[in-house]
């Protein structure tokens, strides 16, 4: 498919479902926030005095300082907040301002840099432009206000961070230290602080060639981003939004929401279902990767049996995929099924250690992505090379590679897919003289092949750890919503603990239990800590779970939690499964999925509209979806709050006479 043909199809489809979206939007008066106008309902507009510029946003007047990019605010009910110190080195002279149509222009010419400042649907709109190869632009600088008391990020689904915690600011695998890049490591293209009682959001719209750094200092989380202008790149303009928000911890999302609202880009579920029927029977699904005799016609016939009423199922590229029988078989059922397939790895066909990884002649190596000296991007492991979305872009049309590659994994009837990698964040520059691509255009290019495959009446399409750039052409996530921390990879790695690729049937690296270190619990799985952004901007997108390497039960201690923050997210759980698993638990996972089918169904395609923190400890939280659809209290806590015990959460759908309560450590014939 021509990508340009492509994307314009895509954003004719997007406006067309742009008035869906709108509806979403307006849950932001559900947050407390009443968003303003473009022009600033109240205020004059956007003015210079001396080397101040003024923008009307919502809720006060910001101030920009033309010289050194300070930003701060004056709001409407009297405070001053600093939403940027200075950007960091000099920036030299200042040129002249001037003011046109309601925008603020200006330069400093010694840094090569042009600015522009305006108000944007109730938000201030800064573009840096530079055409100078290689240039950088640390700015904004985030955190320096004294009221800064927590930062929100979007690491997987979400943390919510006290911006003073010794942990967070100290540990390895806390915040400090660690710089992410805004398309690769995050899910999404934001950040934000709360400053008492006010919340700031930073919105980076397009985010290519800019990542955000955490710093201690004085024992406080700053946040600075740093953008590096490129041609090549397509990178020349830098854009920021500021949004003067309420203090809730998920504002920053509901910022974004609106913006890719009004942008035409939020696609529900509601639209992909109406392009696909078969998206529907990801509502009230738990996701499970198949091993064993969980892949055969009598598996999925027994996971029927005990109780499971809607599945989605995956299985290995390992060679022994489900067959025809077992694929109708999960029709029947009213499962999905479908392989894990990767478009990113090429091998030597000769040596090639996964059916996934061996393409026909000439893709390996010719397909390889090729370094700025001309050597080889080694691919995942060291293992072969990372293909060029640009050179199968160039070829499909002729070839028909991925198209042929599709053909063959769904020959068995399969309905949906897994596509690691592809909507996941981490983009390629491609310096082969064959195939030249910036990593602007290798997204396109997933985006448009994604988009093929998912299109009407085709495939139930996933990919690993989606930025919210792919969520337009998917329909579910295995991994936005885990908050990876460093440290996971090591113990990934160390298979005396973590278990390897044996045996066959049933990996340990799957299949064993692990305990993991106090530290990793906290900067992962904490409920203190979780925030919901993801599902804030997108809980009516896509469906979103956990890695697939981190299936439910592979932490036995975590469960409960796990299985709470699932239904007060109303998020599916990812499971694996084979004969073994589903003598000693089966009936105990059907039992959570049946709790899960009826308020997944119910919220499943509606917004997340609201989440609290209850307790002051942070540790009793409550979530609620669409018009008063779902709620859902979770107690997280030792000891019970008001009639919630500790460990247990009420889910209440509109019509219910009394909460639908779950204790996972107690109840396991729920």
């Amino acid at each position: 498919m021509n990508s340009t043909t492509s994307h314009r199809a895509v954003r004719t489809r997007n406006r067309r479902i742009a008035a869906l979206a709108l509806l979403g939007a307006g849950a932001a008066t559900l947050y407390g926030v009443t968003w303003g106008s473009a022009s600033g309902a109240g205020h004059p507009g956007v003015r210079a005095n001396g080397t101040t510029v003024y923008v009307p946003v919502t809720g006060g007047t910001a101030e920009v300082r033309a010289d050194s990019l300070a930003v701060e605010v004056a709001a409407d009910d009297g405070r001053r907040l600093a939403l940027s110190a200075p950007a960091a080195g000099a920036l030299g002279r200042l040129g002249p301002i001037s003011v046109d149509g309601g925008t603020a222009h200006w330069t400093l010419p010694d840094r090569h840099l042009k600015v522009t400042a305006a108000a944007e649907q109730g938000r201030l709109k800064v573009t840096v432009h530079s055409d100078r190869e290689g240039t950088t632009l640390a700015w904004p600088a985030t955190g320096a206000d004294p009221a800064a008391s927590a930062v929100q990020i979007p690491r997987g689904e979400g943390l919510g961070v006290p911006a003073a915690d010794p942990w967070w600011n100290t540990n390895a695998n806390g915040l400090a230290g660690h710089t992410y890049d805004l398309t690769a490591d995050l899910t999404m293209p934001l950040w934000g602080y709360t400053l008492g009682s006010h919340g700031v959001s930073y919105l980076v719209p397009h985010p290519a060639g800019t990542s955000l750094g955490f710093t201690s200092v004085g024992g406080r989380l700053r946040g600075t981003s740093a953008h590096t202008f490129s041609p090549r790149e397509g990178t020349e303009d830098y854009t920021v939004t500021f949004a003067l928000t309420d203090p809730s911890p998920v504002a920053p999302a509901l910022d974004y929401r609106r913006w890719l609202a009004d942008h035409g880009q939020l696609v529900t579920l509601n639209h992909k279902i109406a392009a696909n029927p078969r998206v529907a029977r990801l509502l009230g699904a738990f996701h499970a990767y198949t091993w064993g005799t969980t892949r055969t016609a009598q598996g999925v016939q027994r996971m029927k049996a005990l109780g499971f009423t809607r599945m989605w199922l995956g299985y290995d590229a390992d060679g022994h995929p489900m067959d025809a029988p077992a694929v109708a078989a999960a029709k029947r059922a009213g499962y999905l099924s479908g392989p894990y397939d990767s478009f990113a790895n090429g091998q030597d066909p000769a040596t090639s250690d996964a059916p996934t990884s061996t393409w026909p002649s000439p893709v390996y190596p010719d397909y390889c992505v090729r370094n700025a000296d001309g050597s080889v991007k080694a691919g995942f492991h060291d293992r072969g090379c990372y293909l060029s979305s640009q050179a199968f872009q160039q070829s499909e049309p002729t070839e028909h590679h991925l198209a042929r590659r599709t053909g063959q994994m769904t020959a068995n009837g399969a309905d949906s897919y897994f596509l690691d990698v592809d909507a996941a964040g981490e983009l390629f520059d491609d310096h082969a003289p064959s195939h030249p691509m910036n990593r602007q255009q290798d997204q396109a290019n997933r985006i448009a092949r994604m988009g093929a495959l998912s299109g009407p009446d085709k495939l139930v399409l996933g990919s690993e750890s989606a930025g919210s750039w792919a969520s337009p052409v998917i329909a579910f996530s295995h991994g936005s919503q885990t908050p990876v921390a460093d440290g996971l990879w090591p113990l990934e790695r160390d298979k005396s603990v973590w278990g390897g690729y044996a045996p066959a049937g049933a990996p340990g690296t799957f299949f064993k239990p692990v305990t993991l270190p106090p530290d990793l619990v906290k900067a992962m799985f904490d409920p203190r800590y979780r925030i919901p952004l993801y599902e804030t901007a997108l809980h009516d997108s896509l469906v979103n779970a956990d890695r697939w390497e981190l299936p439910y039960t592979k932490f036995p201690a975590l469960q409960t939690d796990r299985a709470l923050l699932a239904i007060l997210y109303n998020t599916p759980l990812n499971l694996v499964l084979d004969g073994p698993t589903l003598d000693a638990q089966g009936r105990r996972l059907a039992s959570l999925q049946r709790y899960f089918a009826p308020l997944h169904q119910a919220a499943g395609t509606r917004p997340m509209t609201g989440f609290r923190l209850l307790t002051p400890d942070h540790r009793v939280q409550q979530s609620t979806f669409g018009d008063g659809v779902l709620r859902v209290t979770a107690n997280f806590g030792t000891k019970a709050y008001g009639s919630l015990p500790a460990g247990c959460v009420d889910a209440t759908l509109r019509g219910d006479h009394q909460p639908r309560r779950l204790c996972p450590a107690r109840d396991s014939n729920q």
